[in-house]
């Protein structure tokens, strides 16, 4: 990504970041693996959507009856969200969002350039064939946190900006009510200084599944690409992870005969705590804006 970053500086870096989920691991050193990987990127990436396993095996046995979901399963699931942010350059759309476009409204902040995927409607076959969601359904199952790929809470945070990429039977006006409903709701709150909040794509395509999958054909669907301070509770089970075999220094000795020095793992950790720093002051500045402004209140 470094040569990237060098080769190619003017063009957007999106990367699609699977992160360690709270209770399913896939390796010991998984903490170690992600710190490291998060700060070398940290610089290069413009924008990583975040996904994490335990998430989408909880859809998948939610959603779609999987009693023991393979990465086949999971990973047909990611696809639709990576063909939903690519879907506009290769379909035709009312409102087409170009790559470009993720970065700019969904990163107010350089440092904060992690927004959390979600989509909906995951439904199998059986029972598509006797419910086809609208688009104010599906609009908000995207507000669920049941529907989220990654394990937080948006309810304990504030959104900074939402990204809803539609397809299929989908036209602005039903959009636009959806997302006023959404906008109403006293449970979704989103940080003062980002009013509007929302960017919306729409595009004519609708979703295509594979033949005999798991997942049902929709006339509809969206992907919800939302910059959240929620994502902080993520990066705040990531780095106790890490703290407690480091404090042990366990496991440290591979690294450091790959080549890997002592010292980058201090700096990688000490990286994520001023991340994880960012988003608070994020949320705290947001907290700080509403008491003056209910202070202004009370003096009228």
């Amino acid at each position: 990504m470094e040569r990237l970053s060098v080769d190619y500086g003017k063009k957007s870096k999106l990367e699609f970041a699977i992160y360690p989920a709270p209770q399913i691991s896939t390796a010991v050193v998984e903490p170690y693996n992600s710190v490291l990987t998060t700060h070398t990127t940290l610089e290069h990436s413009d924008c990583a959507f975040m996904v994490d396993n335990e998430a989408i095996y909880d859809i998948c046995r939610r959603n779609l009856d999987i009693e023991r979901p393979t990465y086949t399963n999971l990973n047909r699931l990611i696809a639709q969200i990576v063909s939903s942010i690519t879907a506009s350059l290769r379909f035709d759309g009312a409102l087409n969002v170009d790559l470009t476009e993720f970065q700019t409204n969904l990163v107010p902040y350089p440092r904060i350039h992690f927004p959390l995927a979600v989509y909906a409607p995951i439904i199998s076959a059986e029972k598509a064939y006797h419910e086809q969601l609208s688009v104010a359904e599906i609009t908000n199952a995207c507000f669920e946190p049941a529907n989220q790929m990654v394990k937080c809470d948006p309810r304990r945070g504030k959104y900074m900006a939402c990204c809803m990429l539609y397809r299929g039977d989908v036209v602005p006006k039903d959009v636009n009510a959806s997302i006023a409903t959404i906008k109403s709701k006293r449970s979704i709150t989103f940080v003062d200084w980002c009013p509007t909040g929302f960017k919306v794509g729409i595009n004519y395509q609708p979703p295509t599944v594979v033949p005999g999958g798991d997942l049902a054909k929709v006339q509809r669907a969206v992907c919800m690409l939302a910059n959240t301070t929620a994502i902080a509770e993520a990066w705040a089970r990531l780095d106790l992870k890490f703290d407690k075999m480091y404090a042990k220094r366990a496991f440290v000795h591979w690294y450091v005969g790959e080549g890997l020095e002592e010292g980058e793992f201090s700096d990688a950790r000490e990286d994520l705590a001023s991340l994880e720093k960012d988003y608070v002051e994020v949320a705290i500045d947001t907290a700080v804006l509403d008491k003056q402004g209910a202070g202004e209140g009370d003096e009228e």
